[in-house]
């Protein structure tokens, strides 16, 4: 029977998958961290108070991205490449979401209206980052190898989300409102896309590695086109709510500093 936890075990039983998962998941969280900090560089002068939240947000997904390489270097191997068609970031900048990366590497200030495209990007991302994490905590919390690394990964994006949330209300409250909701809804629509375009591709790259039946193969995408054609109906929608968090400040802090693996 496939479920999420028999796969991933899969996965990170094998030494070609595991570093393919940790090259992609360290790719993507590098990538991350650049773009807050040049944000963070950039923000526009009205909203400097931002700035130390945005520095220390890109500090955390550097710090996962040191941890993903920890981890590769921990099980002796090396970093691969990252396939293009399973780049998630990259895809969701060809498709105009979120801020472009030849405008974040002028030295112009950013305007009001770019960060409250950050920041309602950042809101559609982190709901997918936190809720990978929340399922593998649920499922390999407690792993001998791993559970470290994801438990603080998970509190790290929970706080990212949150912080989404606040300062998403904030601006809505400040008059912003229909701007906010309307990118949002854009970002959340093209981001199911290209998150089940990226599913299909590493489930395409695991399934060689690991020399799955075609039958195996062919459920697995079968899968993952059911949750897309949930979240085109209406599922998008719990990535576009706003709602005051628990977690207050979240990202008020100095960040944390990542652990020796």
């Amino acid at each position: 029977m496939l479920s999420a936890k028999s796969l991933f075990q899969e996965i990170i039983d094998n030494d070609e998958s595991f570093r393919l998962f940790c090259s992609i998941a360290a790719s993507g969280e590098t990538q991350g961290g650049w773009e807050n900090g040049r944000i963070a560089a950039l923000v526009a002068p009205g909203m400097q108070d931002l700035a130390p939240k945005i520095t220390r947000h890109g500090a955390d997904e550097d710090k996962h991205g040191r941890i993903f390489n920890a981890l590769m270097k921990k099980r002796g191997v090396e970093p691969v490449p990252v396939p293009p068609d399973t780049d998630y970031t990259m895809l969701l900048e060809r498709r105009g979401i979120g801020l472009a990366h030849d405008k974040l590497r002028r030295d112009e200030p950013l305007s009001e209206r770019d960060i409250i495209v950050y920041l309602a990007h950042s809101r559609v991302t982190e709901q997918r980052a936190a809720d990978q994490m929340d399922m593998l905590v649920k499922h390999f919390g407690d792993h001998p190898e791993l559970g470290k690394a994801i438990r603080m990964i998970d509190n790290d994006e929970e706080n990212h989300l949150a912080y989404c949330h606040e300062e998403l209300l904030r601006l809505a409250y400040a008059g912003h409102g229909p701007l906010i909701q309307r990118t949002l809804r854009e970002s959340a629509l093209a981001e199911i896309q290209v998150y089940r375009d990226v599913s299909l591709a590493v489930m395409s790259h695991m399934g060689r590695i690991l020399r799955w039946p075609r039958v195996k193969s062919l459920a697995l995408a079968a899968g993952i086109h059911a949750m897309y054609a949930y979240e085109r109906a209406g599922g998008w929608r719990r990535m576009v709510d706003l709602k005051m968090p628990e977690r207050r400040d979240a990202l008020g802090g100095p960040p944390t500093a990542a652990p020796a693996f």
